[in-house]
């Protein structure tokens, strides 16, 4: 039996009404904050990966799916979202108009790596994008658009980490001390950050082994470091956060693990999730857009993966239902004169004319056998046709919560739904 490949999964019923949920919620806080929605492809050319991402890490190095099509080209399967957007805002002449741009996306990422709770080979995931400002503004609302999110779907109780990495000129006397730092402690060093101290010694800080955790605890900060450009933006940022009201950890190991970040990188984790309690991760990146051979653009902005949400939101104080409601089941009887299967049929199509979401069983099973139907597909409502109704033109509706019945009019159905609704709120 063929099944789906390992790291991916279907999503069906009644799960897909809860990504629906999810997305719904995702574009709405996006628009209240002023974002446009972007799709990039699928594919792209691996080079914009390496040359942004960073080849020392792990995204380029272990996890992307690389092939070459039909002309030899090397072509990746999207592993993130960030630079894809970057691509299209430089190939469509975007930095030429009036900036900032905002953008968000909903889409699939597929990264080689060991599938776990919340994390899949493929995923999907919801990012924004800020391109064309290097305020410590944008810096904020990325990060209370993320928060509002969690709000949204009942993730009370957050928590925000923060650093910074400098930009490239502060960085550079930064990684000479680290560099030197990490030398002195090479042989308790994995093998990955053995062989990427020289290329990049950042990736050390962002190692998850046991043994190069306790090793970085005491390596120099990149706060103290900061350029006195770098160091403004800092403390503007964390000045408008504590205005905010909105509390902060400063971790000096949170580098993000990509190369274009710069300054502000920052996480917004949820505790009750244990040790996968990262919701989103993201920051600054004010070189990615020159480094794809676009002109000089400051951007910000995070990523955040929706399996992961759903996971938490099944312990939140808003769990999503899954199923998609239904407002009227209709069950037909049985006739050896009327042609009630037809009878049916015209009254769903009626319904589902009238705004009304509609079913029935087009393999005419006995009326038992239908209601059972009907609260399995939890329909508010079921409207029976037998031959009593055919003949007095009439319907009976039975409101599958209150218990309530009624003989009314086909064209009454809808308002007589409505009534029952608003009396039980």
């Amino acid at each position: 039996m063929l099944k789906a490949p390992r790291g991916t999964s279907d999503i069906l019923p009644p799960d897909t009404s809860k990504w629906i949920h999810l997305e719904d919620v995702l574009r709405h806080v996006a628009a209240r904050y002023s974002y446009e929605e972007v799709r990039t492809p699928t594919f792209e050319h691996a080079e914009l990966f390496s040359r942004t991402v960073g080849e020392a890490t792990d995204i380029v190095e272990k996890e992307m799916y690389v092939f070459k099509d039909k002309t030899g080209r090397d072509l990746a399967l999207r592993p993130e979202g960030t630079a894809p957007v970057a691509r299209a805002f430089v190939e469509h002449g975007m930095a030429h108009g009036a900036l900032p741009r905002k953008f968000y996306y909903i889409c699939p990422m597929f990264r080689y790596e060991k599938p776990q709770a919340g994390r899949f080979r493929e995923h999907r995931q919801f990012g924004v994008e800020v391109l064309g400002s290097g305020s410590p503004y944008s810096d904020v609302e990325v990060i209370l658009l993320a928060a509002d999110v969690a709000k949204e779907l009942g993730l009370l109780g957050t928590t925000l980490t923060l650093n910074s990495i400098g930009c490239s000129v502060c960085r550079a006397v930064y990684k000479k001390d680290l560099t030197k730092y990490l030398s002195a402690r090479l042989d308790k060093l994995c093998p990955d950050c053995r062989s990427r101290l020289n290329r990049n010694p950042l990736r050390v800080l962002d190692c998850r082994q046991g043994l190069c955790r306790e090793e970085v605890a005491g390596a120099p900060r990149m706060l103290d470091y900061l350029c006195d450009d770098c160091r403004t933006h800092w403390d503007e940022m964390t000045s408008i956060l504590i205005g905010l009201g909105l509390e902060y950890t400063v971790d000096h190991s949170l580098v993000r693990g990509l190369d274009y970040y710069t300054r502000t990188v920052f996480e917004l984790k949820w505790p009750p999730l244990g040790a996968q309690s990262t919701l989103v991760g993201g920051g600054r990146y004010d070189r990615l857009v020159q480094d794809i051979d676009g002109p000089p653009t400051p951007g910000v902005g995070f990523g955040m993966g929706m399996e992961r949400i759903l996971l938490a939101t099944a312990k939140g104080e808003k769990p999503i239902p899954g199923g998609t409601p239904l407002d009227v089941f209709v069950a037909g009887g049985k006739s050896e004169t009327l042609d009630l299967p037809r009878e049916v049929f015209s009254l769903v199509q009626d319904l589902r004319a009238r705004g009304l979401s509609c079913d029935f069983d087009p393999l005419q099973r006995s009326l038992k056998a239908q209601m059972k139907q009907a609260d399995r597909a939890g329909a508010a409502f079921v409207a029976i046709l037998g031959e009593d109704e055919i003949r007095g033109e009439s319907v009976t509706v039975k409101s599958m919560k209150e218990g309530r019945q009624k003989s009314i009019a086909r064209t009454e159905i809808p308002a007589f739904c409505e009534e029952v609704r608003a009396h039980a709120e």
